[in-house]
This record gives C-alpha cells, sequence and structure tokens, in this order.
C-alpha cells in the first residue's frame, strides 16, 4: 500500500514540516555536489555503529563527531528514490503532527525520534561498519505520533490487488498499523541473519514508531488533564 494524501487539514502552516524537506532536499543535493568526494563524505557524516562502538566504549576516538553522527545521518539520503520517499511520507503526515505539537515541540520530537532510531538500529548492529543515513527513523516516530493522534483519519492509498491498482480511503489505523507490522518482522528476520537487514535499517524504524506514539499518548494525556483544580 502506498499513501497518496489524507483528509485531515491542518489547521496551521507546517513551517517545521516544510523546512525540514527543504533542509534533506539541500542536503542531498549538497551529496550530489560532491563528486569523487562523496563517499568519505558518508563515511565521515553518516552513522557508523563500529565507530561508535569504538568511540564510546573504548574510547579509541573521540567521541564527539561518532555521537554526532546520530544527528547528522538523518539529514543524508542515498539516492533519489530515497529522499523522495521519506520526504513524501513527512509531508502527508508531518502537517498534522506539527499541528498538534506546536512547531518547537515538534522540532524536538522529530530530532529525539530520529536519535532514538538510530540508536535502537545502533544495539541491533553494534559491530557493523556499513554507513547508516537517512530520515526515515525520525519519520518512523513522526507515523506512529500520527497514528496515536489520529487513527480514524482517512488516507487515499494506492492499494495493489493482484495484477491491478485501486485508490481506496483507508483508516490511517490500518494503514499505518500494517506498514508497522511489516517493519517489525522484516527487522526480526533480519537478526536471523547477525543483524544484516538488506540494507535498510528495520529496527531504526520500529523505535522511530514507538517512540513516537509513546510520545503522543503522553501528549495526550496530558491534554485531557484540566488545567486547574478549584478547592471547594
Amino acid at each position: 500500500m502506498f499513501p497518496l494524501r489524507d483528509e485531515n487539514p491542518s489547521r496551521s502552516v507546517p513551517v517545521v514540516t516544510r523546512v525540514l524537506i527543504g533542509l534533506n532536499t539541500l542536503a542531498f543535493v549538497y551529496e550530489l555536489m560532491q563528486g569523487r568526494g562523496l563517499t568519505p563524505f558518508i563515511l565521515t557524516w553518516a552513522m557508523i555503529p563500529e565507530r561508535l562502538t569504538l568511540a564510546v566504549r573504548f574510547g579509541e576516538e573521540s567521541a564527539l563527531r561518532p555521537v554526532l553522527t546520530i544527528f547528522t545521518s538523518m539529514f543524508l539520503h542515498g539516492g533519489w528514490l530515497h529522499l523522495i520517499g521519506n520526504m513524501w511520507y513527512l509531508w502527508i503526515f508531518g502537517d498534522n503532527v506539527e499541528d498538534r505539537l506546536g512547531r518547537f515541540r515538534y522540532l524536538l520530537f522529530y530530532l529525539a525520534a530520529g536519535a532514538v532510531a538510530a540508536l535502537l538500529h545502533y544495539a541491533t548492529n553494534p559491530a557493523s561498519e556499513a554507513p547508516t543515513l537517512g530520515a526515515s527513523g525520525a519519520i518512523a516516530g513522526v507515523l506512529g505520533a500520527y497514528l496515536a493522534a489520529f487513527p480514524r483519519a482517512r488516507v487515499i492509498t494506492l492499494v495493489p490487488l493482484f495484477f491491478f491498482f485501486r485508490v481506496m480511503a483507508l483508516p490511517a489505523a490500518l494503514v499505518l498499523g500494517l506498514w508497522f507490522v511489516m517493519q517489525f518482522f522484516l527487522g526480526a528476520l533480519s537478526l536471523g541473519y547477525g543483524g544484516s537487514g538488506g540494507g535498510v535499517a528495520w529496527w531504526a524504524h520500529v523505535g522511530g514508531f514507538a517512540f513516537g506514539i509513546v510520545t503522543m499518548w503522553i501528549v495526550n494525556l496530558a491534554r485531557r488533564r484540566p488545567s486547574s483544580v478549584e478547592e471547594v
């Protein structure tokens, strides 16, 4: 299933979502400008679990840059399809989450979701030498938050039916719930191959999504509490 748009208009202009899309796009254009220097650039600013392990556990180098890559890696992408796919999901679901959280909290949430996603990927692959990059962990957090906040929102979705495709309006709980189940299943499957996910950080998606659900659940709980209590 591939979401095309949602029927859940936001009440405010999604400034932060647009800025994040712009920054990711600019970062990718900057990658393309590296030419032959692209590989060293990726090796410097993508998150490499083995490097983080050596820096934090064994102190073989300054931990500052390896830790910093937890955040820089979420603005890098491995190709146009990688970038467009991530930004498409952020465009569809990010505006409503930004509207619910507010711009500043939404920005902090996005970065925190990306960090949690990267750390869960690291926990399942601490010796991996493969660079990890992409915004999908942070965007998975946005998807989890959207599911928790708007489970009944209708998502216009392209659904494959055998050899045909049909456009259907489905509840967000179904679209995003199935997305999470697939990520979890593929992540569990990857553990049987020594943590290798075929080039995809499945557990980063799982971690980001779970973080988004929990965060929005806490926000929703706080919204239901009375702002003040009067004693009689």
